[in-house]
């Protein structure tokens, strides 16, 4: 009996040492190529003029990638090789740039500004520390001749 406890103790160890690996692999493998940044993103992000329903809700943690004319984000707490997001620079259209307020402050890294952005029409929002925000801005801004950018 504690023979079967202690092999069930150790295999249960195994796995959870196995599962933190993986995600230090991943964010590895990620971050290989270069151009990377933490990056919250809140997808359908609430119009800042409607009133919001519960503030600081839907941020996902996760990791961007520059990758050409796109930015790939990768959700931290995810095993998926690929990104849940892929935004096309000349997609994006950046309309407000903020301070996180009240509870937002809780929900994303000290220090972070919040982007809003439109992307094929969706609102979305993206926080990240002012040194990844300055180098998103000028990653928008130099676009190939004859793309349109749009960066308030």
């Amino acid at each position: 009996m504690i023979l079967v406890l202690l092999v069930c103790g150790l295999v249960l160890i195994a796995l959870v040492l196995l599962g933190l690996f993986v995600f230090g692999l991943r964010r590895r493998l990620i971050q290989r190529s270069g151009g990377t940044f933490d990056c919250s993103l809140r997808w359908h992000a609430p119009d800042p003029e409607e009133p919001v329903g519960v503030p600081g809700k839907g941020w996902g943690y996760g990791v961007a990638r520059y990758n050409g004319d796109r930015v790939e984000w990768f959700r931290i707490f995810s095993y998926a090789p690929r990104p849940r997001r892929t935004l096309e620079r000349s997609a994006i259209e950046v309309v407000d740039r903020r301070a996180p307020d009240g509870e937002e402050e809780l929900a994303l890294l000290s220090n972070a500004v919040v982007l809003g952005c439109l992307h094929r029409g969706v609102r979305l929002e993206l926080a990240m520390s002012e040194d990844a925000l300055t180098g998103f801005l000028a990653w928008l801004e130099a676009a190939p001749p004859g793309q349109r950018v749009n960066v308030a």
